[in-house]
């Protein structure tokens, strides 16, 4: 009883820091319908104690060789297949996260906590990532709680920032649909006896969005909210909606010979629209990007 009572009275053993560095070398395809990627990279470990054995969270690593093994020191060059969650609300704009997840495969929180060593981590410049920019790189620590286990491990996680280069994403997604929306404003100048033509030029061109708002959904996965592109499409959709009615409207007039009228509101369709329909786009990109 004696020596328990002295055990109580003993401070506590303050939890081992690991200090971490992370070099990334080279970076595989991102899967964006998946989050899935590949890392080639290097990692050092920097234990006050003994060095403990890592894992992978969120993936597993393909091939590790040990460079230094040290008790205290740990220097590895790791090629690991990793996941990382996916956001697509921007879409084509998003920018997304490649994540490396590190986490001790024993020790909780209590008796180990990882610390980032900024000088040894990075990305190397000679990367290249079609299709994406690389933002730079992020580094935090945190706690993971294991509800069912009632323990709480440190993480170290490693954030490479990448985003989709915008001007071919503009090219890509955005620059066939002007055209397809300018070709049927365009035809506003057309007089007032080619109206079947005007309405073919409409239909034709609702269909077309139509079409190509599919082609755009099948180059990322289903996802359960609308992302940039789509509310795009649907303002487009209510665009060319628009100008179609406005073109049954004068072929009503026109069929019931009411000539004044159909001329007055080709007077005023005819030149107005080249406007204001660039303006709309205009303020719905003002409104997309701020909202």
């Amino acid at each position: 009883m004696l020596a328990l009572a002295l055990l109580m009275l003993l401070p506590a053993a303050s939890a081992q820091n690991v200090d971490v560095g992370l070099y990334i070398l080279n970076l595989g395809k991102f899967d964006i319908s998946s989050g899935a990627f590949t890392a080639d990279f290097y990692l050092s470990m920097k234990c006050e104690g003994k060095c403990s054995d890592f894992e992978f969270v969120n993936g597993r690593a393909s091939s590790v060789d040990k460079i230094t093994d040290e008790p205290n020191e740990k220097f590895y060059r790791i090629q690991a297949a990793l996941n990382s969650p996916v956001d697509l609300k921007s879409f084509p704009f998003d920018s997304q996260k490649m994540q490396i997840i590190l986490e001790d495969k024993t020790n909780t929180i209590g008796s180990l906590v990882y610390v980032p060593i900024e000088a040894e981590s990075g990305i190397d410049d000679s990367i290249v990532f079609p299709g994406w920019n690389i933002d730079g790189r992020t580094i935090e620590v945190k706690e993971h709680y294991y509800k069912p286990y009632n323990e709480t491990y440190s993480q170290y996680v490693f954030d490479v920032n990448i985003s989709r280069i915008a001007f071919n994403s503009f090219l890509k997604t955005f620059l066939p649909v002007f055209f397809i929306v300018m070709v049927t404003m365009f035809s506003f100048v057309l007089d007032p006896d080619k109206i079947t033509t005007r309405l073919g030029m409409a239909g034709s061109s609702l269909v077309g969005a139509v079409m190509f708002h599919i082609a755009i959904s099948n180059q990322i996965p289903p996802v359960g909210y609308m992302t940039l592109a789509d509310k795009f499409m649907i303002f487009t959709y209510f665009i060319l909606l628009v100008t179609f009615l406005l073109n049954v409207i004068m072929l009503e007039l026109h069929e019931r010979k009411q000539e004044a009228k159909l001329m007055r509101m080709h007077r005023l369709t005819e030149f107005s629209m080249l406007g204001i329909v660039p303006l709309l786009y205009v303020l719905f990109f003002v409104f997309a990007f701020i909202f």
